[in-house]
């Protein structure tokens, strides 16, 4: 199995906006281990046309999706310094696939976190402050039919995200007990609370910086870690407005055109 050549396909389904069948069907027994290599062979090449890494993502925190997949552990993905939004900017729809909304707590770190053996406690000393997040989802896998090696390879299904413009040091709340409401087109479409993901946000990005530990990699300091989807992801098209209100890190907007 080429990995190089099936990153090489993921990065042309994304540019191109034309995408492919499951990989767990078109390459039967691709591994999980695989498919992360996968992933860092493509972030490779965008960082060969001048992308720069500006962060890490965490996906499938909640139980609901664990099962869904069939997995008990969460995936992470690279973010890139074109898939940030700034707050009021709109998202081009026609930029994407079939992409959706999740609203999510970002840590924003001032110190290096490297595993094995990062904590909760590790979490917090490496922490600069938290920020309200909407995360934009997308698959280049053809109608979002993925298992988890499809998300993994495909940079766990990133595409965009949107920071708020407040940061709370994170001594300053219990992430666990923030509560989210997530509204769209003015109408509300999910709640949840902070410990939906993994228990607590930060037991996520604890767990991300062992994880990335089996490769070598270490959560920077100045990086944005999106720590996990508090509810469901909705489904966007043009025209769509969210909002995600978090209480104690205040309101974001997103508008897709």
């Amino acid at each position: 199995m080429d990995l190089q050549a099936i990153a090489k396909e993921l990065f042309e389904a994304e540019s191109q906006r034309k995408p492919l069948e499951p990989l767990t069907s078109t390459y039967p027994g691709l591994t999980v281990e695989e498919a992360y290599r996968i992933q860092l062979a493509g972030v490779e090449m965008k960082l060969k046309q001048g992308r720069k890494v500006i962060g890490k993502k965490i996906g499938l925190t909640s139980k609901a999706m664990q099962d869904l997949l069939g997995v008990k552990e969460p995936d992470y993905g690279h973010l890139l310094d074109h898939m940030l939004l700034l707050e009021g900017e709109p998202c081009p729809r026609d930029e994407l696939l079939w992409p959706r909304v999740e609203g999510e707590i970002a840590f924003i770190l001032k110190d290096t976190l490297k595993g094995p053996g990062v904590t909760i406690a590790d979490v917090f000393r490496a922490t600069e402050g938290v920020m309200p997040a909407i995360e934009i989802v997308d698959s280049r896998i053809r109608d979002w039919k993925i298992k988890l090696a499809d998300t993994i390879a495909d940079n766990a299904s990133s595409a965009r995200f949107v920071l708020g413009s407040r940061m709370v040091p994170v001594k300053d709340l219990d992430l666990r007990l923030i509560g989210m409401v997530l509204e769209k087109n003015g109408q509300v479409v999910n709640t949840g609370a902070g410990a939906a993901v993994w228990g607590h946000p930060a037991a996520a990005v604890a767990w991300l910086a062992n994880k990335l530990a089996e490769f070598d990699i270490a959560l920077e300091a100045g990086e944005i870690i999106l720590s996990g989807a508090i509810t469901a992801a909705v489904d966007a098209a043009a025209g769509d407005v969210f909002t995600v209100s978090f209480y104690g890190l205040g309101t974001l907007s997103l508008r897709f055109v």
